[in-house]
């Protein structure tokens, strides 16, 4: 292992999904952020940005000292060439940081119409090796996204013997894919949505059973021992306790998934990572282990049971979840925190509480703190027990303060 002092700290690289979901990122200490736009994105259910709204949203990203990458990483058809040389000739004015592209056409187009922007070789070019790396690199990319399939030393090794200027970005966190590094046809299969070009409906999630032909209408269940039929369902990916390996291994940025997920989600798991990676670089324990706090926000957000992916291994033993398709979501966003003077602290009401409920107050690279609360004063000034409405504006007595834009979460009981 090399020594800390030898190490560069890696870029966190957060999914910004919309406008909400960009400003969670910018505030919970994103390096770079990466989003879509209207076209050629492999997530065309997220809100995405278009137009005015992506120049605005790298400019207020410039203007905090964070990168933007676009993606344009669908397979575009015969019909969609001439859109997609617009498409990229119009973004290069606006100062996009690089372009995120999967297919090899895509790339030489980009280096022909944008071509003053780096260009970053997705995921779903399956890369696991340093020779295919090493080819990208010399048909113009300045990274590559690596498959989801390598373990921490095949990365490592191709982190060892690819060009040195050619950077390389892994998946940290968020959800699987039962397909090879998002190569799927199961969606367009079934609902004629097809997951290459970002319209994917997550089939994998759904529960199956076998209908024996000449029985119309009878089910049988397709089960892995007692419990369950979901045998495409894959658990998220979590390596929030596997910092320094990533690190050693040569990880230049640590991809957060999550483009659809919620603004909440993107502020937490950005804060819980950037913690993370801070702690471990300003710590001097040779046998450093993340808290205990950073590692309990990671289960504090709508999530599947975790997993370290193929990391350390084939997950043969833990990748999948047979038993539901759902989430667990033990947390709500309860109010989001407008001022705070020091006697009381403002908030914008998101989801109901009470009086006498206790309350964690988020804020950028800090431990919760826990705050109960004990008085409650509506926008007429009177006195309240419960706060049911979305968005109205309510004072709650507290003696700390925090930073404007801090969230306020509850536990479900």
């Amino acid at each position: 292992m090399q020594r800390k002092t030898d190490l560069i700290k890696p870029e966190l690289l957060c999914p910004a999904g919309d406008a909400e979901r960009l400003d969670a990122c910018l505030m919970y200490g994103a390096d770079a952020v990466y989003l879509g736009s209207d076209m050629f994105t492999m997530r065309a259910a997220a809100p995405n940005f278009s137009g005015k709204s992506l120049e605005q949203a790298v400019k207020k990203c410039h203007e905090k000292g964070v990168r933007v990458y676009l993606t344009c990483n669908t397979l575009p058809r015969n019909n969609e060439i001439s859109s997609l040389r617009d498409y990229l000739e119009k973004w290069t004015s606006i100062g996009v940081d690089a372009l995120i592209v999967a297919d090899i056409g895509v790339l030489d187009l980009c280096k022909k119409y944008a071509p003053s922007i780096p260009v970053h070789i997705s995921t779903q070019a399956g890369i696991v090796n340093y020779h295919t790396a090493e080819s990208f690199y010399n048909l113009g990319a300045s990274r590559v996204v690596l498959a989801r399939e390598l373990s921490i030393d095949e990365i490592a090794e191709i982190s060892a013997k690819k060009p040195k200027e050619l950077e390389i970005e892994a998946f940290v966190h968020g959800a699987m894919c039962v397909s090879f590094s998002g190569r799927c046809l199961l969606s367009n299969y079934l609902t004629g949505r097809d997951a290459n070009r970002g319209e994917c409906a997550q089939p994998c999630r759904w529960e199956y059973a076998l209908m024996e032909k000449t029985r119309e209408g009878m089910y049988f269940p397709i089960e892995d021992g007692k419990d369950g039929t979901y045998i495409l369902n894959s658990r998220d990916m979590c390596m929030i306790e596997h910092i320094p390996e990533l690190v050693n291994a040569g990880i230049d940025s640590f991809k957060i998934e999550g483009r659809a997920k919620s603004s909440y989600y993107a502020a937490v798991i950005t804060n819980a990572y950037r913690a993370a990676i801070d702690e471990y670089f300003s710590s001097e324990n040779e046998n450093y282990a993340v808290s205990d706090w950073i590692k309990d926000e990671t289960k504090k957000v709508s999530y599947r049971e975790y997993c370290t992916g193929f990391y350390f291994g084939s997950p043969s033993e833990d990748a999948q979840i047979f038993y539901d398709g759902g989430y667990k979501r033990e947390w709500d966003v309860a109010a989001v925190l407008l001022e705070s003077d020091g006697e009381y602290i403002t908030v914008g009401q998101r989801n109901k509480f009470v009086l006498g409920d206790e309350l964690e107050v988020i804020e950028p690279g800090k431990e919760p703190v826990k705050i109960t609360v004990s008085e409650m004063i509506n926008q007429n000034g009177e006195k309240i027990t419960e706060a049911p409405h979305p968005m109205e504006i309510i004072k709650i007595k507290c003696d700390k303060s925090f930073i404007k834009g801090s969230l306020l979460r509850k536990e479900k009981k």
